[in-house]
């Protein structure tokens, strides 16, 4: 409902960030104004790079320079405190990166934190916007499938084998103390709370195969949903799956109802076969297999610009991804207790 364009402040310089700044830079009705990181020297790189104007390693200073609309928070669970304080106290709207703080208790915080200051806080889940995920969400609207009763998926994403892993990419991820389930399954929390709706009990079984890092990197999530709904995640981060890009989907799917199934390849194909027919057909959608999963950012960033310019509405405010993180937290319950635990 605005004709002018977004202005945005983008904090970060990470191996993640360039996804972030990509799309501010392409996407219709919106301008990163100033972008901020500890070491000047990385926010430099990254201004010259994307072609921002202002670049500083102080966030207070920035936004009281530029007067943002929204900050982006591109940065690190250990950092999000810090950060929202300085955007609170300047009143302006953020996005920010999941894992959304660093426990349940400081997610909490934030959100009360954020409201008191009466602003918008957004949490940076791009799972759900990946292509595939919005069309197999149509799909199910349409109701397709009949009832559903039995979701699956892996995730193998292949990269987690030996004293190197990680380290290419996002090397603390060795050094996370819940790695599998806070840093990578907490996507398909997400994805099944969009697609199947809530979660009302869970039982999990963690393990470590990789002894160099700190963390659990595989495990089975039994989530129990409404309707005699079952959904199952089995991840390994050490094993992979046939595709062309291990990282564009992560993994496959299958979603099974009374009356059809569908299935997700690694390759983002969707299959549709009939209850008693042995032939799938392939369902046409279009996506571009560009950056990362599907252009995923890209898709998150456009949806909150629409709502500053046209009013659309949210996804994945603060106070609605919490419930996440509580899942999550009866996640590593159930694994400690050995008992399936209600939400």
């Amino acid at each position: 409902m605005s004709s002018k364009n977004l202005k945005v402040v983008a904090v970060g310089a990470g191996y993640f960030s360039q996804f972030h700044y990509e799309a501010w830079q392409r996407v219709v009705g919106a301008e990163v104004v100033g972008n901020c990181n500890r070491h000047i020297e990385a926010a430099n790189e990254i201004g010259q790079r994307y072609g921002i104007a202002q670049q500083s390693d102080n966030l207070a200073q920035l936004i009281e320079q530029t007067q943002p609309d929204i900050v982006d928070i591109i940065t690190p669970p250990h950092t999000h405190l810090q950060q929202l304080e300085i955007v609170c106290e300047a009143g302006v709207d953020a996005i920010i990166q999941k894992p959304f703080g660093e426990s349940l208790a400081q997610a909490k915080q934030l959100t009360a934190m954020a409201k008191q200051a009466g602003i918008k806080l957004i949490v940076h889940e791009n799972f759900r916007f990946m292509p595939w995920y919005r069309k197999i969400k149509q799909l199910l609207d349409d109701k397709v499938l009949g009832q559903l009763l039995n979701v699956q998926f892996n995730l193998r994403p292949g990269d987690g084998q030996g004293p190197e892993a990680y380290l290419e990419r996002q090397p603390y991820f060795q050094q996370m103390e819940k790695f599998l389930v806070h840093e990578t399954a907490i996507h398909l929390v997400d994805t099944f709370r969009y697609l199947f709706g809530e979660v009302e009990n869970v039982y999990a079984s963690l393990r470590k195969c990789n002894p160099v890092i700190a963390g659990e990197d595989a495990g089975l999530i039994v989530f129990g949903l409404a309707g005699q709904l079952q959904a199952v995640f089995d991840g390994n981060r050490l094993l992979d799956h046939k595709a062309d890009n291990k990282r564009t989907t992560m993994g496959e799917m299958l979603i099974e109802g009374s009356q059809a199934s569908l299935r997700l390849d690694g390759d983002a194909n969707i299959f549709l076969r009939n209850f008693g027919d042995n032939n799938e057909q392939q369902i046409d959608y279009s996506w571009q297999a560009k950056n990362f999963g599907g252009d995923c950012v890209y898709q998150l960033i456009e949806h909150v610009v629409a709502h500053y310019q046209h009013g659309a509405e949210l996804e994945n405010l603060a106070q609605q991804y919490l419930r996440n993180i509580e899942i999550e937290n009866a996640i590593y319950q159930s694994h400690q207790q050995q008992k399936r635990v209600s939400i």
